[in-house]
C-alpha cells in the first residue's frame, strides 16, 4: 500500500548564470512542503514497516520499525504463543522466551541486520520510481543510515484490570508530588476497561488534548527536553512503561545506526533510573539507624560537612528538590538543583545559589544518599538514598504535622465532602493521638 501526503523536505534549487550555464545549487529555505509517498510493506522477519520517500531529490527518506511486529513475527517463528491487540502482547505462554527474542534487538549485530533490512526494500520498492536501476548504478545513489527516534518500553502484565488500575492509581497519588511531575493526564471516557486508544499524535505538546475515548485512561508523563517517560495503561490488563527519545541529535552520543545497540543500552539504563525514583517514591523506608545519624556531622574524602537537618526549611526543600529531579534520564548539576529550589519556593537567586547547592550535595554525598555520575558533574540519587528521603518527608509533611495540628483540636474545623480512606485514618488517628497528649500532659 501506498499513501501521498504533504510535508516540508529538502529541496534543492538550481541557479543559472549570466552565460545560461548551470550555476550553483543551493537549498531552498525554508523547506518547501512536497509529496511524500509512505510504503507499506510487510517482510516475513520483521512484519510491518513504513518507507516514507520525498518525491524530490536527493529523496529523503524516513524507514519507520516496530520491534513488537519483530518480537511477533520471531515469536511465531520459534513457537511461542501469544495473543497481541494493536502493539500490546496481552497473553504470553512463556514470558522468558518472548523477552529473550526481544533481548536480540540490544545486540551487536542488530545494526547490521537492519542495515541489511532497510536495503532490501528502500532501492528496489521504493527508490526506483525516481531512479530505475541502471540510474542508480551510474549515479552511485546510495543511503546513509541513523537513528532519528526511538522508544523503549516495559510490559507489566497483571492478572486482573482492576488489580492493575488500583496499583497504578496509588502509584500516581504517592509519586505526583514527590517527583514534580510536568504532567499527569487522565481523560475520562464513558466506560471501564478494556481499553483502545485513539489518541492523535501527541496532542499535549500544544496544550491541547481533543478526545473522546471508549474508557477512562491515565497517563503519567515527564518531559525532559526531547526525552519523554511515561506509564501508561495499554489494553484490559497490561501497564507500560516507556522512555522516547523524540530525536537522538540532541543527547550528542552518536546517532549512526552502527549506535543502534548502544543507544538501546542507554535507553534501558533510563527506563530503569526511572522506575527507581517511582518506587522509591510509592514505597518508602527509612531505619533507625538512618534516623539517628542524619543530624550528625560527615566525611566527605578530605572534606568534613555538617549533618542533613530536615527540620530546617532550607534542607527540606533541598531534599523535595533532589526527589523532584529523581527521575531526570541525565542527572542534575548544582545550579540544576539551585534552579529547582527557585521554582518551587519562589525565592529570588541571590537566596539559595549554585554553590550553597553544591555544598548541600557535598552533604547528601557523605551520608550516601547521592552520587557522582561518572567523573562529571552531575549527580543522581541512590535507591536507598530517595526512600530515606521520601520516608522523611512523608513522616514529617503528612503524619507529624498533620497530627500535631488535629490533636490540639477537639473536631476539625471542616469534614470532606467526599472521604476517602486515608481520611478516615487521619480521623481515627486524631481522635487517638488527642486522648495520649491528655494523658501526657502536653494537649492544649
Amino acid at each position: 500500500m501506498i499513501i501521498v501526503s504533504k510535508a516540508p523536505a529538502l529541496v534543492w534549487e538550481a541557479q543559472m548564470t549570466g552565460t545560461g550555464k548551470l550555476g550553483q545549487l543551493k537549498p531552498k529555505d525554508p523547506w518547501p512542503y512536497v509529496n511524500h509517498y509512505s510504503f507499506h510493506i510487510l517482510d516475513p522477519d520483521r512484519g510491518h514497516l513504513t518507507i516514507k520517500m520525498s518525491g524530490h531529490p536527493p529523496f529523503g527518506a524516513q524507514v519507520m520499525l516496530n520491534g513488537h511486529e519483530y518480537v511477533a513475527c520471531q515469536a511465531q517463528k520459534a513457537g511461542v504463543g501469544f495473543t497481541k491487540q494493536d502493539n500490546c502482547f496481552t497473553t504470553i505462554t512463556s514470558a522468558a522466551e518472548l523477552a529473550q527474542i526481544a533481548d536480540t534487538l540490544s545486540q551487536n549485530e542488530t545494526a547490521g541486520r537492519l542495515r541489511q533490512l532497510c536495503e532490501r526494500w528502500i532501492y528496489t520498492t521504493c527508490l526506483c520510481f525516481a531512479l530505475d536501476p541502471d540510474e542508480q548504478k551510474r549515479s552511485a545513489f546510495s543511503y546513509n543510515y541513523s537513528v532519528f527516534r526511538m522508544e523503549y518500553s516495559r510490559n507489566l502484565l497483571f492478572r486482573s484490570g482492576s488489580q492493575m488500575e488500583q496499583v497504578f492509581q496509588a502509584l500516581i497519588d504517592r509519586s505526583r508530588s514527590p517527583l514534580d511531575l510536568d504532567r499527569v493526564k487522565t481523560i475520562f471516557g464513558d466506560r471501564k476497561r478494556p481499553h483502545r486508544s485513539t489518541r492523535k499524535k501527541n496532542p499535549t505538546r500544544r496544550g491541547v488534548v481533543v478526545e473522546t475515548p471508549a474508557c477512562d485512561v491515565t497517563v503519567f508523563k515527564v518531559h525532559y527536553g526531547k526525552m519523554t517517560l511515561k506509564i501508561y495503561s495499554k489494553g484490559e490488563r497490561v501497564l507500560r512503561i516507556e522512555v522516547i527519545v523524540h530525536n537522538t541529535k540532541e543527547y550528542r552520543r552518536g546517532r549512526s545506526l552502527p549506535a543502534f545497540p548502544e543507544i538501546v543500552g542507554r535507553l534501558r539504563g533510563i527506563l530503569e533510573r526511572f522506575l527507581d525514583a517511582v518506587g522509591c517514591s510509592n514505597a518508602c523506608f527509612v531505619s533507625d539507624e538512618t534516623l539517628e545519624n542524619l543530624p550528625l556531622p560527615a566525611q566527605l574524602g578530605q572534606t568534613k560537612v555538617g549533618g542533613i537537618d530536615l527540620n530546617k526549611p532550607r534542607m527540606r526543600r533541598v531534599a523535595e528538590a533532589v526527589l523532584a529531579l529523581s527521575a531526570s534520564p541525565v542527572g542534575f548539576t548544582a545550579s540544576g538543583l539551585a534552579g529547582q529550589v527557585h521554582s518551587m519556593t519562589g525565592q529570588p537567586e541571590s537566596g539559595y545559589g549554585a554553590r550553597r547547592a553544591a555544598y548541600d550535595i557535598k552533604k547528601l554525598r557523605a551520608k550516601g544518599m547521592v552520587r557522582r555520575i561518572g567523573k562529571s558533574r552531575r549527580y543522581e540519587p541512590v535507591p536507598e538514598g530517595l526512600r530515606s528521603l521520601t520516608a522523611l518527608l512523608v513522616l514529617r509533611e503528612k503524619i507529624i504535622r498533620p497530627l500535631l495540628a488535629a490533636g490540639t483540636q477537639p473536631e476539625p474545623q471542616a469534614k470532606p465532602a467526599n472521604p476517602v480512606p486515608i481520611d478516615h485514618h487521619y480521623e481515627r488517628l486524631r481522635a487517638g493521638m488527642r486522648d495520649l497528649f491528655t494523658e501526657l500532659g502536653i494537649a492544649a
